[in-house]
């Protein structure tokens, strides 16, 4: 088998898996890697050891300077490609993943969130950035917004298909509605997509949301790097910090665990200046 029938049946298999976009693109370019470095051990994959899978990821790791993280996603990809397309067996004995350390994501305060959106020149990316706040959007979820997902007599936005593969609500700022409206008017009154791309029929696209956010962050002067997801965070964390329940934040996240959640826990800053050690306490 050449390697464009290797990369076939294994596109096959991953269509009907129903995985995502973003899964099947990085497990294609991850299997190209593979069957190259394969290759150039003038071998064929049925014939690779265990001893030599633990070689080529030694190499992504040492020679490459890959993540943890990222090896463990070609770790992955290698299981999915010998169990279904070679349907060889597979031993997460012999090839283990990677611990890997957890870091806190950064956050922005609500003052620096209120100043960043306000100070924003340009209606449409204003009103990207409020929705991604106000609502506590993924950039993917804002993009595939459409007109008639947006309800002003519910205050609510309809979510559809989202990471988690469910559907939800998330919340309508009344604020963000106020930036929203002005954009829709000011813009050609859209009716399709929410936020079309430079191709109508189109949305506007991850790379554009990033570019102006950091864009704008250059412009403030800020020496933090800003994300279009700290904005997500910022919201879990500001909500945690009002008193919200981590099962609502769960739910208007759209997390499929709980155990997702309990990272705005640890980021509530005014949650934490209310605990008290026990080394203070009065004896």
């Amino acid at each position: 088998m050449d390697t464009q029938a290797y990369v076939k049946k294994f596109n096959d298999l991953l269509v009907l898996r129903d995985l995502t976009y973003n899964t099947f693109k990085s497990y294609n370019s991850m299997l190209l890697s593979y069957l190259s470095w394969v290759a150039s051990c003038r071998k064929l994959p049925e014939d690779i050891s265990f001893e030599e899978i633990r070689s080529y990821l030694l190499l992504l790791k040492q020679g490459k300077n890959l993540s943890n993280r990222t090896i463990n996603a070609h770790i992955s990809q290698l299981r999915f490609f010998y169990l279904y397309v070679l349907r060889m067996p597979w031993s997460k004995y012999e090839v283990p993943s990677m611990k890997f350390n957890t870091r806190l994501p950064d956050i922005l305060t609500v003052e620096e969130v209120n100043y960043f959106i306000s100070t924003i020149p340009n209606l449409k990316h204003k009103a990207c950035v409020a929705l991604l706040y106000s609502a506590g959007l993924r950039v993917s979820e804002l993009r595939h917004l459409r007109y008639d997902d947006i309800s002003r007599k519910d205050m609510r936005i309809y979510i559809r298909s989202s990471k988690s593969r469910s559907d939800r609500y998330a919340i309508l700022s009344e604020k963000a509605l106020t930036i929203l409206t002005d954009y829709w008017l000011s813009f050609d009154k859209p009716r399709g997509w929410l936020f079309p791309g430079m191709n109508p029929d189109c949305p506007i696209v991850s790379f554009t949301v990033s570019r102006f956010i950091s864009d704008h962050c250059g412009f403030l002067g800020w020496d933090k790097k800003v994300t279009a997801h700290m904005f997500r965070h910022s919201f879990g964390t500001h909500l945690y910090e009002q008193g919200y329940d981590l099962l609502t934040i769960q739910k208007l996240l759209g997390h499929k665990s709980a155990s997702s959640s309990l990272v705005y826990v640890h980021l509530g800053a005014k949650t934490m200046k209310k605990l008290k050690s026990p080394f203070d306490a009065e004896v």
